[in-house]
This record gives structure tokens, sequence and C-alpha cells, in this order.
């Protein structure tokens, strides 16, 4: 009999989870039996006992046979015929007697039936499972289908009464998934390249902004990008946060990702702002205008007093729609209730939990759904019920926000789409939601109990943790990858192309169990190739083209596969090296199919990097394990400095004059930063990204990985006014070299 140690290794391998990785410093880390107990836990599976952990590992063997269908089938639209595997329990030769009838449900609502019945019925395997047979057979689809979705019904009949059990008949359902091969490549693209501005938008500064950047400030971006010949403008996510400090600011840490900010809303292009006597009355009291001269004086974002800022005029323009539209069903509330019938349930989930976020906060002062009382712990429990009835209009505010955000999004959508660039607005998807937050609440059971993150690595020597719970692989396919496709969908509605964060958790999740040190979690594997399949037909469906930012420690097959769907990889000029040599790789070396830049929101800006204030702020931070650590990396960016003189020098871009000595070069310069840039735009990259930040000189990056309030992360503005950086000759300077 096996030890209960060898079935948990057996369990954990079922489950995906890996035995061993390699670090980014070449060091082999063995996946710890206890590491894999706590994975497994998380993964909510009983494993406490010998017992348990067999009936585990049973019931994955089992599952493939004991369900009629399973609940989706992801396939490529080179796949077709179609083959659909159904199991079914019977005796030896008692399949003669079976008919299976399934129809196929496309998008439009069109049905076809199929048939099979007595020697058309052929097994192509079979199982035992308790001294009882079970067969597969495949249900072969002879159409030619579009890419899209479809569901699919399977009965199976018997003559014989009670053959299934209490009768002679069993019906399941499930869905098929059909993807194209490849993602999206603008026509322009195809064989071409282009380049853009990168920025954060809250941290952009105007004149006109109330304190933190605007839709109407990216749309101003986005003209100035136009008008420079640049083909796009990425920002970073726009997902809904919490907007409450420390823990509720990262962008990358929402409470959903598929709704956002209302904090990006322009409100004085809002209509029903404008009509609203008692809107206007606020705006122009002289309270008001103290707190909102404050916040636009101010260096640093304040996300509780701009969101309370937002709402004082966004609650009396909610009261107007409702009362002059929404009762009076006119054109605007018309557009409106179309708006919510096509978001549908997913909407009507995340505006009942912000209703209820802000009915928890101030009567419990509970920010998470887990602080909440146990009634309020299940979208579907009786008390959620009562609540939803209770406070319908207050759900409603939530939904008509969404909206407006949908609206200003879509002026900006016409904006790039009129200009003719090529691609336009570049979102960021955010590798995942927070546990108190509406997405984990609305699908508990399809999330571990346990945090993702990174093992350690140069940039963050003690790995990271980032505070949000992994999908279970299993559960993903249990509901039909239904959240997945929603993010995806989501995301891909507003914009041209689409980075999604650390992409490799597409492939697969460092699961850190709950409590435990980065250094003690572990890999897990996701189903990839049935995400990349439907990652491809969004992008296709949406004419949205996908950066897969591959960074990080990497499995062997992740580079292949991107490059496979015509996905765009994610290369950084700081870590394209000739490793194990620091030598920076040459232009024409880089990747055809790749986006380039040189820095991201979690790494130095240039000028930052140039007079290591990075290395600098982690030391005062305790980031280091020692003296000898934090001299190393000192060392170590001093020699990579030399090294970029050396090749920029050898390109033809530095000439002769310009210093070779990096002793010379105490402090980045404009020449240099534009020659760095020069040296992206000439590798074959389809997209070159160039950060805003480090055109005018920003000294300090936006995040520091693994702080949370010893370091400004998310709140730093950038120290000039977009109306001033419109006018700077260095981006027009810049855009010529892309020429």
């Amino acid at each position: 009999m096996k030890s209960h140690d060898e079935l948990i290794h057996e369990l954990a391998a079922l489950c995906g989870i890996v035995p061993e990785y390699w670090d980014i410093f070449g060091n082999k880390h063995i996946t710890a039996i206890e590491t894999k107990k706590s994975i497994l836990g998380s993964m909510k599976l009983r494993i406490d006992t010998h017992e348990e952990t067999l009936n585990e590992i049973e019931r994955f063997s089992r599952n493939p046979w004991i369900r009629l269908i399973e609940p989706v089938h992801v396939i490529s639209v080179n796949e077709l015929p179609m083959k659909i595997p159904v199991s079914i329990r019977v005796s030896e030769g008692e399949e003669k007697g079976l008919s299976v009838i399934w129809t196929i449900q496309d998008e439009k609502g069109q049905v076809s039936e199929h048939g099979l019945s007595g020697d058309d019925i052929v097994a192509a395997g079979q199982h035992w499972i308790d001294g009882r047979r079970y067969i597969r057979i495949n249900l072969t689809d002879n159409e030619r289908r579009e890419a899209g979705y479809y569901n699919i019904t399977v009965e199976c009949r018997h003559p014989a009464e009670g053959f299934f059990g209490a009768g002679n008949s069993i019906c399941k359902k499930g869905r098929i998934i059909i993807a194209p091969d490849t993602c999206y490549i603008p026509p322009e693209l195809e064989k071409g390249k282009t380049w853009g501005l990168s920025a954060n938008l809250y941290a952009v500064r105007s004149s006109r902004n109330w304190g933190i950047g605007d839709f109407t400030d990216l749309k101003d971006i986005l003209a100035w990008t136009a008008g420079l010949k640049g083909g796009f403008v990425g920002i970073n996510p726009l997902h809904a946060i919490p907007n409450t400090k420390p823990y509720g600011i990262s962008p990358y840490s929402p409470i959903t990702r598929l709704y956002k900010n209302f904090i990006y809303l322009d409100l004085e292009s809002i209509p029903e702002v404008i009509e609203s006597s008692k809107a206007i009355s606020i705006m122009r009291s002289q309270g008001f205008k103290r707190e909102l001269n404050r916040r636009k004086k101010a260096d640093l974002i304040d996300y509780e007093k701009m969101a309370a800022i937002k709402n004082k005029a966004l609650k009396p323009a909610f009261e107007n729609f409702y009362e002059n539209h929404f009762k009076n069903n006119t054109l605007r509330s018309r557009e409106f209730k179309q708006f919510l019938s096509e978001e549908g349930k997913a909407l009507e989930l995340f505006a009942l939990y912000m209703a209820l976020w802000e009915y928890m906060k101030k009567k419990e002062k509970a920010y998470a759904w887990r602080n909440w009382p146990e009634a309020y712990h299940t979208p579907d429990g009786e008390a959620v019920r009562e609540f939803r009835e209770k406070h319908e209009k207050e759900i409603l505010f939530y939904q008509y926000v969404q909206w407006l955000i949908h609206e200003q999004l879509q002026d900006i959508i016409d904006l790039y789409k009129s200009s003719g660039m090529p691609v336009g607005l570049y979102h960021d998807l955010a590798i995942g939601a927070i546990g108190g937050g509406s997405d984990v609440w609305g699908n508990q059971d399809l999330f571990g109990d346990a945090d993702v993150g990174a093992p350690p690595d140069d940039f963050s020597p003690e790995g990271q943790n980032w505070g949000f719970p992994p999908m279970i692989p299993w559960e993903m396919k249990e509901t039909a990858y239904d959240l997945f496709i929603q993010t995806m969908q989501k995301n891909m509605k507003y914009g041209g192309a689409i980075r999604i964060d650390h992409a490799l958790g597409i492939f697969r999740l460092f699961w850190i169990p709950g409590g435990s040190h980065p250094s003690e979690g572990a890999y897990v594997e996701c189903p990839y190739e049935d995400l990349l399949k439907i990652i491809a037909l969004e992008s296709v469906r949406n004419r949205t083209m996908v950066i897969a930012e591959d960074l990080g420690t990497i499995g062997d097959n992740v580079r292949e596969a991107i490059k496979k769907y015509n996905m765009l990889s994610y290369r950084l000029f700081y870590f394209e090296r000739n490793y194990p040599d620091p030598s920076f790789v040459p232009p024409d070396k880089y990747p055809e199919m790749a986006l380039c830049s040189v820095t991201t929101h979690d790494l130095p800006t240039i000028y930052g990097y140039w007079v290591g204030q990075d290395i600098k702020l982690r030391k005062e931070l305790g980031k280091y394990a020692d003296e000898d650590m934090f001299r190393q990396q000192l060392d170590e960016r001093e020699r990579d400095k030399g090294l970029i003189l050396s090749t920029l020098k050898s390109q033809g871009i530095l000439n002769d004059d310009f210093p070779s000595d990096i002793g010379d070069v105490p402090e980045m310069t404009p020449e240099l930063c534009n020659a760095i840039y020069e040296y992206l735009a000439r590798t074959p990259c389809r997209l070159v990204l160039v950060s805003l930040d480090d055109i005018i000189g920003t000294l300090n990056q936006q995040n520091m990985p693994g702080t949370v309030d010893a370091h400004p992360n998310w709140i730093q503005k950038i120290p000039v006014l977009l109306e001033d950086m419109m006018k700077d000759k260095r981006f027009s300077e810049l855009a010529a070299m892309f020429r």
C-alpha cells in the first residue's frame, strides 16, 4: 500500500502542482511535501488522512468517465469536424440498445440536431470503476462551424426501464468553444511597426482635471500622440479598486477586472452634471472649490478624497437622471437600459456588491466581504436578496456610473479610429482580483485559499506576494471558463491592444499558501491551451492585438506558445542580454513579434536607473539581506551603465564626442535617453513603447514591489502639466526617430 506522502505526491501531480522549477538565478527548487499539502488544502481538497487523499485521487480519475459530458470543450477551427466524447455506464453489449440525441445551438439561437443509435454506437474506449463498465463514444459533428461559443445538449436513452437509475434517459448540457488559431494583428502591422507613449493616467496633471488624470486627459494624449504620428497610447489598468489607502489604491489589485474605476470620469462632460442645478451648486460652493484646489496642487494623489469629491457631483447627477430620464423613459434612459441588457448579470452582481460594500463600510466598518456578517457572504443568500429589494436605487446608481464610463471610453475609441492610429488605446489587464472584491464574492468556489506571487528575482530578492487568490484550474473548467471569458471580453472592448500582465499566469501561477513566505510557494499549471484559444477568439472578435508580458521565471513552452498564437512578446531593454554574458542584445536580434520598451511601472525609470535610485531605495527600506548584496547590485549597475554606453557607440547612435567613461556621465541626459530609445527604434519589433516619465526625466518609479506605504506607490503625479508636455520639443525630437 502507498504511504500517505506518496499519495500526496500523486494527487499533487493530478492537480498540476509543479514538482520543481529553476529560478532566475539558475537555482533548482524542489517543491517540498509540506508545500504540496498546503496548496492542496488551499484548493479545498480533503487530504488529512490516507483515506481522504485516496478518495480525492479516485475522484479526479473517475470524473472523465462518470460524467456524461465534460462541461466545456475548446477546439481550434482547424480541428473541425469536431468529436465530442461522451461517457456512459453500460454492461457488455448493452450499448447496442442505446440511442443518443444531441443538439448544438449557436449564439444566434440556431439549433442543429443529430442522432446516433444501434450499430452506429461504437465504443472508442472503456473503463471499469467499482465493477461497473463505462464506455466512451465520440459524437462527430461534420458541419463547418465558425469560431464562437456553442451550447451542446446530449440525451442518452435506453429501452430498459430504470437503465439510468430513476428512468430510461439522461440529459446533460455543456459548452463548445471554437477558436481561431491566432490572435488579431492590425493589417498595418502585419509587416510594419509603430510606436506609442505610455502614461499612468491617474498621475497626469492638467490645468482642467480635478487632481487626478481623467478620460478627457486621455483623449488629449491620444490626439497629441496621433499628431506625432504615434500609433497608440498605453495606460495603466482602469479596473475598479477600493480607492482606500493603503491597500486599496493599486491598479493591479482590483475589486473586479470586469468593470472600471469611476475616479477617471471627467465629471464636467457628463450631461446630467450639467443639467443638475444641485450638482452645479455643489461644484460652485466655496468649500468644494477649496478642496478641489488642494487636490489639484498636491504632488501626491489622495484616492479617498478624490473619490469623495467626484461622488459629491455624481450623486445629484444620478438623481437628475433618475427623475428626468429613467422614470420618463427618455431616449437617454433607453440607451442606458440597452447598456444594462447587454451587460446582464455581471453588472448586476458588481453593482450589488458595490452597494453592499458602501453599506457595510458605514454600518460595520468592514471593507472586505469576509468581514461582513455571515448572512451576506453569498450573493444568493436570503439577506442579500432582501438587501437587493430594499436598495434597488442605490444598485442602479453603480450601474449608471459604469454606463458613464462606457460612454466616455466610447468617445475615445471614436477619436482614435478617426485619427487613423493603427492600434489606438492599449489597455493593461491585471493578473487577478483581490479576495475581498466582487469577482471572488460572486465566484467563491472558483478561487483557492492562497495568494499569487513570484519567487525571488533580481529586482525583488525576497520574492513577491501580490495578495490575491488564484483560480483553481479544474474549477475554471467546471464553470466552462465563464469568468475568464467575461474578463477577456470586457477588457478588449475599449481598445486596439491589451497587455496581459504576468502572462506566465496563463501557463502556471505561483501559489503561496496562506501565511507563508514567497520562497515557500510553488507553481501550479493552468489549462493554458484552452485559455490561449479563448484569448485568440476574443482578440479576433474585438479586433484587439495581444501583448503577453513574458518576464520573470518562465517555462520552456511559454514563448513558443505566445509566438504560435500571434501574441507579442514583451521585451525590456534592461533585460535583453546575451546571457550568461551581461552584454546587451543588438537591436537586430530582438524578435519581430514583440513590443519593446525600456521599463515598466515596477522598474526604475531611465533617469532613476542611471543613478541607482531603485537600489538606494531598497537599501533604505531594508530590502537587502546584507551590505554585500547591496554593494553587489551597485557594482552590477555601474557595469551595466558602461555596457550601455559601449553598445550605443558600437551602433553609431552616440557619436565619438560623447563620453565613454561612466564617471563623466553621472546622470541621465536627454541626449542619452533619446539614444536608448533610438536603439529600440532600430529593432524589428512591431511596437515600441516610450515611457512618458522617461522623456520628461522623472526620477522615482511608480511602484516599488514588496512595499505598501513605505514608498509612494501609485500616488505620484507627473511633475509637469500635460499642456506643457505637449509643447515640449523633446517629444517631437523623439517622434522624428520613428519616421
